[in-house]
Formats: structure tokens, C-alpha cells, sequence
């Protein structure tokens, strides 16, 4: 069978695997494995990007002593992952799939080093026919260090691995052109590249989730501006990855169009790195004007006011105007110290090449 896509990563919400009162959806969770297996066994490349241990350990847990949200977290994490990945464990043993866990942290990707090491990790289990099944590690991520949810994740795992497409599995079709409750509210089928889709978006957190529509929307703006075709659909609704491969104009959902401009391994990797940022160069108008312009251009210490925070060289730094707005981020290519030094001067290196920066 040939697909549009030969090299997609899944991601499967906690909406998509909890039943109403919390509990894991084994059945749910069996018919998506049926579909990965179905998709794999026909050549397709998958990482799966699964949520579901905290739901996994809250069924299985009564609580003996009163938890803050965090140490709740950590334990039904702990004892539900567990669960989780024997789960698919034994549900692909029965396809004859392999798959192998990997549990990670935003920090994990805050240097490059650790970055290429994961991705050299996932690769190595691609290669070998082995599925990633990978996830947050929730019982050492602490609420400040957390991916927003999934969806943050598996955009930073699509990217990495370079995949042609991300598929959000959420509990409904897409994102609406209004309030899905209202009367005569559609799904919006096709988002161009550059649509601006703030004014349909609410803002409330579904279910058991961390995340929103919000946050799926803008993960998937960047993870299509570097050039990987964004999928939203319904994980509950019966063979849904199945028909987006076969039949991709007729299944119900929203799907990003990917920018056709190619977007290098580092830029990739900076790109999803705001979080991580060390420090701050705060720029004048006019290099803040030239830098938001057209022309692909480095930071450069002349147009520098203010440098913020302390760094290594090779650190990520956010990028912004003399008011604090962000306009992007980079790799540094020097320490803080030097910099300071640097800041205002003529002639100098520049602070940030624009190889290595990543514009909002």
C-alpha cells in the first residue's frame, strides 16, 4: 500500500486514552495499536508520543496520605507508566512488533549534545524495526521544568526525527471556526502557512490533559513552518489513522500545511528551545527592525543594549527589543562575560550567526 506519508510521529492525548472517570481506555488503546501495526507492517516509519501513565496509575492507586499536585503526579506516574508500556508491550508482542520506552525531559533537550543523543537513540530503534513509545517523564519533571503537554513533545520528536508528518490525536475533529456546541460550526479542514487562527481558538484545557487547542495550535505553526505537514484529528473515532493515510481528503480534520522551504538540523533544534534559554541580548530599534526584516542577518554587538542573565557560549539565548518582546532565539557564540565586553562595539563577531537563529 502506498501512503502519503512514509514517516509520520503519533500522538495519542490523554482524552483519547481515559475513560470518563479517569481510567485507562484498553479498548481505545487496542484498536490504535492495531492501526500502528497495520501502518508499520506496510512500511511506515512511527514514533509514537503516548500520554496516558497518569491515568494509568490513577486507576490503580487509592491514596493513603494527602498529596500537593506535583508528589501526585510523580506517584501515579511512576506506578502507571509502568502499566502504560507493558500495555503496549503485550498489545504489539501480538503483531510481532517490538517496541522500546523512551522517557524524557525538557531538559533533555536544552543542549544540543543531549539533543543529538536522543535523536541518535530513536534512530537506532527505527532502524532496527523497534517502535519509540515516548513520553514525558513525569516522576522527575517538576511543574516549572514541564513540557506544557504532549503536544510540545511530540512537535520536538517530530522534529528531530525529521518526520513528514505529526498527527495530534485529540478527543475531537479538528479545530472549529467557532464553538464547537454552537449550531453550524465546521471543522477547519486546511490551515495555509501563515494563517493567523487566534480568533477561533478557545482557550479551556480539555479533560485530563495539561494543554488546549491553543497549545496545539502553535506547536503546530512551528513544527509546519519547518516543513512537516501537521495533522489534527479524533483519536476516538474508529480507524482514524488508517482513513488519514488512505484517505487524507475525505477524513474529517485540520491539517497544517507545511512550509516548503528546507529548515537545517540546528535551526530545527533552536526552534523549540525557548524554553531553555540562558540569558537574554536585548537589542536598539533599528537592529531590532532590521533583524524582524526580510534579509537573513546576525546579531550583531553594535546593535546590542543590554545583555541579560549570565551564559556559556553555545548556550540558547532569547533575542529582544528594548521593550522585552521577544523576537527570537539563538545560539550564543560566546559567554556572557564577553559579550558584555562586546556589547555596542564596531567590528566585532557577531553575537548570534543568523545560521543559528530562530525568528518568532
Amino acid at each position: 500500500m502506498k501512503y502519503q506519508f512514509s514517516r509520520i510521529a503519533v500522538k495519542i492525548g490523554s482524552n483519547v486514552l481515559t475513560r470518563k472517570d479517569g481510567t485507562l481506555d484498553v479498548t481505545r488503546m487496542s484498536a490504535l495499536v492495531d492501526q500502528v501495526a497495520e501502518l508499520h507492517k506496510n512500511g511506515v516509519e512511527i514514533v509514537l508520543v503516548s500520554s496516558g501513565a497518569v491515568a494509568s496509575g490513577r486507576s490503580e492507586l487509592r491514596q493513603t496520605h494527602k498529596l500537593d499536585s506535583v508528589e501526585q503526579r510523580q506517584l501515579f506516574s511512576a506506578v502507571g507508566q509502568a502499566k502504560l508500556i507493558n500495555r503496549y508491550y503485550e498489545l504489539f508482542r501480538e503483531h510481532g512488533i517490538a517496541v522500546g520506552q523512551v522517557l524524557t525531559t525538557k531538559e533533555n533537550f536544552g543542549t544540543r549534545r543531549h539533543y543529538l543523543n536522543q535523536r541518535s537513540c530513536m534512530r537506532v530503534m527505527l532502524d532496527n524495526g523497534v517502535i519509540p513509545i515516548v513520553n514525558e517523564n513525569d516522576t522527575i519533571s517538576v511543574t516549572e521544568l514541564m513540557f506544557t503537554d504532549n503536544d510540545e513533545l511530540s512537535g520536538l520528536v517530530a522534529s528531530m526525527l525529521d518526520m513528514q508528518a505529526l498527527v495530534i490525536l485529540s478527543n475531537i475533529d479538528g479545530i472549529y471556526n467557532g464553538s464547537p456546541s454552537e449550531p453550524g460550526t465546521e471543522v477547519i479542514r486546511t490551515v495555509e502557512h501563515g494563517k493567523d487562527l487566534s480568533d477561533y481558538i478557545r482557550t479551556e484545557k480539555s479533560g485530563f490533559g495539561r494543554g488546549g487547542m491553543l497549545t496545539k495550535t502553535a506547536i503546530a505553526r512551528k513544527v509546519a513552518d519547518e516543513g512537516i505537514t501537521v495533522i489534527i484529528a479524533n483519536g476516538k473515532k474508529d480507524n482514524i489513522l488508517i482513513d488519514l493515510m488512505e484517505s487524507p481528503d475525505t477524513t474529517v480534520c485540520t491539517r497544517f500545511v507545511p512550509s516548503e522551504e528546507a529548515v537545517s538540523s540546528v535551526k530545527k533544534w533552536i526552534a523549540h528551545s525557548g524554553g531553555f534559554a540562558k540569558g537574554e541580548l536585548r537589542l536598539n530599534r533599528k537592529a531590532a527592525d532590521i533583524v524582524r526584516g526580510d534579509k537573513a542577518v546576525s546579531i550583531l554587538p553594535i546593535g546590542v543594549t543590554e545583555v541579560v542573565g549570565d551564559f556559556e557560549k553555545d548556550d540558547i539565548v532569547r533575542i529582544a527589543d528594548e521593550d522585552g518582546t521577544l523576537i527570537g532565539v539563538g545560539r550564543v557564540g560566546t559567554d556572557s562575560d564577553e559579550a558584555r565586553r562586546m556589547q555596542g562595539k564596531h567590528g566585532q563577531k557577531p553575537l548570534v550567526h543568523y545560521d543559528y537563529l530562530y525568528l518568532e
